[in-house]
């Protein structure tokens, strides 16, 4: 039996048993960060000031896209689930005039930070570089720093915070051991009750859906 072959036979045994490098295990931490854009699905009440429709019979608001850098995190506590929680730097929306008030354009803003808890499935064997996932959780929305514009410049307005259920489908494809890319797309019911001064409560439904690009990094 000559030397090449005996050493490509015991090269052959060890690749056997040595264990197969894991892509996602139990009790990995798995951190995401990238490019996050957050496009709402948006509508309102039509508003009114003392119960009538003073503005017009449509007269609605908008909130517009933004885009920030968004981190995400999940903790592995077995092979295939595990449980992620998203994070990101404060997003910003111009709220606009939308119907009979459209010419209006801009007539406030506000931030928002949306930490979202999901669990998370990896059908996936842990050996595959390609892991996509599944998860369902809830989203926590806060509003913060509204002030009015424009035509309603000066009028004080507040934006409730927004408990509601969300969803994300995702993949991840590891270039090594601990890096790797990943992608995802998730939709969060985000409503919230807005009070403006003379103007009757109403009801802004964002239910945005948000698109996140970037890196995995796993320790």
């Amino acid at each position: 039996m000559s030397r090449t072959f005996k050493l490509g036979v015991l090269a052959a045994a060890v690749m056997a048993i040595a264990p197969a490098a894991q892509a996602f295990e139990a009790g990995d931490f798995i951190v995401r960060a990238g490019a996050v854009h957050v496009a709402p699905d948006d509508s309102s009440d039509v508003l009114t000031v003392g119960g009538a429709e003073a503005l017009g019979s449509d007269a609605r608001v908008g909130v517009d896209a933004n885009s920030q850098l968004g981190i995400r995190a999940t903790y592995m506590f077995t092979s295939n689930l595990g449980v992620g929680l998203l994070a990101a730097t404060p997003f910003k929306h111009n709220i606009t005039g939308e119907g009979d008030i459209s010419s209006l354009g801009k007539v406030a803003e506000t931030k928002h930070l949306p930490p979202t808890l999901t669990l998370q499935y990896f059908p996936m064997h842990s050996t595959a570089a390609l892991q996509p996932y599944v998860g369902v959780g809830v989203n926590y929305t806060t509003f913060f720093e509204e002030k009015t514009s424009g035509a309603l410049e000066g009028l004080d307005i507040e934006l409730d915070d927004s408990v509601g259920v969300a969803a994300e489908i995702g993949l991840d494809y590891m270039l090594s051991e601990q890096f790797g890319l990943n992608a995802a797309i998730w939709w969060a019911d985000i409503d919230t009750e807005a009070e403006v001064e003379t103007l009757d409560t109403f009801d802004v439904e964002i239910d945005p859906m948000v698109y996140m690009v970037g890196f995995t990094y796993k320790f």
